[in-house]
């Protein structure tokens, strides 16, 4: 039983390290390459194909109705189930990639680009792709093998990467975006085919059929709710404001976003983890909690306040004159950005206590007040009225909310408020120090090194102020491991 524990506990630890080298690296390699691509695209063509890419994601959110994820949780031999999940993931894959490119000129014409429907259209095909590598994928996760899933992930990502890069430069616009994704799916989809523990089989026992569809649609269902909730404001600039603006407000975000990727993304991926092999400890829970909050805010305050002082000279030397439209949202989504990642903390913690319909409350709710404000912020205020919606609904309704719920269930919030205003207070002072190199200094190169090394210096005295808390964390696993072989 030991020995079986222990192989189970390696198995996650080293898929947990496989996960997150696969992460960082596809996480960097699409920062340069989108930088690329949006210097040879402009913005125009980079909003044709961000119209397609929320498709995608719209259909890929209910694709295969949630029942792979079976796969995962079987507790028998997967290889009684495979055969009738593969049935049900590429009939749904196919009937909604059918519905999506008969839809695509209605979507489009709603998001303001008609001409986007073509890449649409061939986007679209990653769907069927999608729902035939379902259970595949499913079973390499249920045995942890992420080392083939980093091979096959980077092997999607750079392929279609090089061949988006190389159809750009021949003019092809936003469907050379599109054919590089879709060519990445294929790769990919084989490599998925070729790494299955399983052979690759049709079938349909019906005795299953009921029993997987009640376990996969209300997974489906709750995807769509969090799909309608991350992709609210991307659906609003294109319907409100146009496909240009669209890309504009896309690489706003994704910009906003990449410290929150590669500083919190790690803490985050060990949090659910963590909670979990202290869930019947809950003092030691909570102070697991309040470490992982304060050595968060420590590595990411100063550098996403750093990103929304320095936006002008950053999007310019970066992306190009063409994009410095972008920095007008940037300083708002910082706030969204920074606000959101407490919030997904917070969801971890109360799903580890049980707490799943309260987080989908939570959730459902913030839909209903944030499209009329996000509506109301783009008709009256444009790119950045939109940002700024999205940044208070985010700020002032999500987070308190996730806070509201945190002491109902009883955690102390005052002594973990206590302790972040440190890193809030030098986060504040890094985010004025940049705005006023970005004002003064007109070499933008000179702005962004003087500002970046300042950002560096702090959060590195940040975390070294907070180093007992980070070997709290690491204490963390390590116990979990041992109580795991008693």
């Amino acid at each position: 039983m030991k020995a079986a524990i222990g192989t189970r506990m390696t198995g996650a630890s080293n898929a947990f390290g496989w996960g997150l080298l696969n992460t960082v690296v596809s996480r960097l390699g699409t920062l340069g390459i989108g930088i690329v691509l949006a210097r040879v695209l402009g913005p125009e063509s980079f909003g044709t194909f961000a119209v397609a890419m929320v498709a995608l994601m719209a259909v890929l959110s209910f694709n295969e109705l949630g029942v792979s994820l079976a796969i995962v949780r079987w507790p028998e031999d997967p290889a009684r189930i495979v055969p009738t999940v593969n049935t049900i993931s590429v009939a749904g894959s196919t009937l909604f990639c059918t519905a999506a490119m008969a839809a695509a000129p209605v979507f489009t014409t709603a998001m303001g680009d008609p001409g986007a429907t073509d890449v649409v259209r061939i986007l679209i095909l990653s769907v069927f792709v999608n729902g035939i590598v379902a259970s595949p994928s499913a079973l390499l996760q249920r045995d942890f093998r992420e080392k083939e899933r980093l091979w096959i992930d980077q092997a999607n990502v750079w392929i279609g990467a090089v061949l988006s890069v190389v159809l750009a430069l021949t003019g092809m616009g936003a469907m050379a975006l599109a054919a590089g994704r879709l060519a990445g799916s294929l790769v990919s989809g084989v490599m998925f085919l070729a790494a299955s523990p399983l052979p690759y089989r049709f079938g349909l026992d019906r005795s299953l059929l009921g029993p997987l569809l009640r376990f996969g649609l209300p997974l489906a269902g709750t995807s769509v709710i969090f799909f309608a909730i991350g992709y609210a404001d991307q659906l609003t600039a294109g319907a409100v404001l146009g496909s240009t603006v669209l890309a504009f407000y896309v690489l706003a975000f994704n910009l906003s976003n990449w410290p929150v990727s590669i500083f919190a993304q790690p803490l985050r991926r060990v949090a659910p983890s963590a909670f979990s092999a202290l869930q019947h400890n809950r003092p030691r829970m909570d102070s697991a909690l309040e470490a992982i909050v304060v050595v968060l805010a420590a590595a990411t305050l100063p550098v996403i306040l750093f990103v929304a002082g320095i936006a002008v000279p950053l999007v310019e030397f970066v992306y190009g004159a063409a994009w410095v439209a972008a920095a007008t949202a940037i300083s708002w989504l910082v706030v969204a950005a920074s606000c959101k990642v407490f919030c997904d903390l917070v969801y971890d913690y109360l799903v580890v206590l049980g707490k799943s319909g309260t987080v989908f409350t939570v959730q459902a709710g913030s839909l209903l007040v944030l499209v009329p404000a996000l509506v109301a912020g783009a008709s009256w205020g444009g790119l950045g009225g939109l940002a700024a919606a999205q940044a208070a609904v985010t700020g002032c309704v999500v987070l308190p909310l996730y806070l509201w719920k945190l002491r109902v269930n009883g955690l102390a919030l005052r002594g973990i408020l206590a302790k972040i205003r440190l890193p809030f207070a030098a986060g504040l002072v890094t985010g004025a120090a940049a705005r006023i190199l970005a004002m003064t200094v007109t070499d933008h190169l000179a702005a962004l090194v003087t500002a970046g090394t300042i950002a560096a210096l702090v959060t590195a005295g940040l975390l070294y102020l907070q180093r007992d808390r980070i070997k709290e964390l690491r204490s963390i696993g390590k116990a979990a491991t041992v109580e795991a072989t008693v």
